[in-house]
């Protein structure tokens, strides 16, 4: 098994990290959140030489999840997550983008499994278990790897900020409980990425994050 990597596309108007999480020696991986931009993901995938098995879905907005029918179509791959509490945004995907004025670049999305806490999913030699963390939405699902200590954990948390809750099915309790029963438990060590801007860990945030010190 080679070294678990990730890289980083920024996709939409958002800026959304796309991300291809890959296998350095077997160049095989997964594409996580297709906001849109598909051919700029489609570009990295070829000018790196990575095959994606599967595109994976942390939650249900936008700017995760726009492009993903296109992509698979494109890469001939499934769609796996989030969770099925997320079925009704993924089906209003369109509705959301005409708001914004990029409906031509969004389609509505039908992922062919959706996650449920305590399942796994994987490339290669390399397990992810899911996390079912709502609270920026209903279905948000958080992919851990034990063996790597790393989380990418969608807009769950954020360096210095927590995902936001003011959209249609957001909580801000249930936010809070998630980060702080199921992810700041993994352990301190835990580096994670996410959904905009850059990565962490998770001691840190929860030394210093102000939304988590009590």
């Amino acid at each position: 098994m080679g070294q678990l990597n990730a890289g980083i596309v920024p996709v939409t108007p958002f800026q959304q990290n796309c991300t291809i999480l890959f296998d350095q020696d077997e160049k095989t991986g997964v594409v996580v959140d297709p906001g849109g931009d598909v051919d700029r993901i489609l570009a990295t995938l070829k000018d790196n030489s990575i095959a994606a098995t599967a595109i994976w879905i942390t939650h249900g907005h936008i700017d995760h999840a726009g492009g993903a029918m296109d992509l698979k179509e494109a890469l001939g791959v499934d769609i796996i997550g989030p969770h099925k509490d997320d079925r009704s945004l993924l089906a209003n995907l369109e509705n959301q983008a005409k708001r914004f004025g990029i409906a031509d670049a969004v389609r509505n999305c039908t992922p062919d499994r959706f996650l449920t806490e305590g399942e796994t999913v994987s490339f290669g030699e390399h397990l992810f278990e899911i996390l079912h963390c709502p609270g920026h939405a209903p279905g948000h699902v958080v992919f851990y790897n034990r063996a790597a200590n790393f989380a990418h954990v969608g807009d769950v948390l954020f360096r210095g900020s927590i995902g936001r809750t003011d959209l249609p099915g957001g909580d801000h309790a249930a936010l809070i409980r998630s980060i702080k029963e199921k992810l700041l438990p993994l352990g301190d060590d835990i580096g994670f990425l996410c959904g905009h801007g850059p990565g962490g860990r998770f001691g840190e945030e929860r030394r210093t994050n102000p939304f988590l010190i009590d």
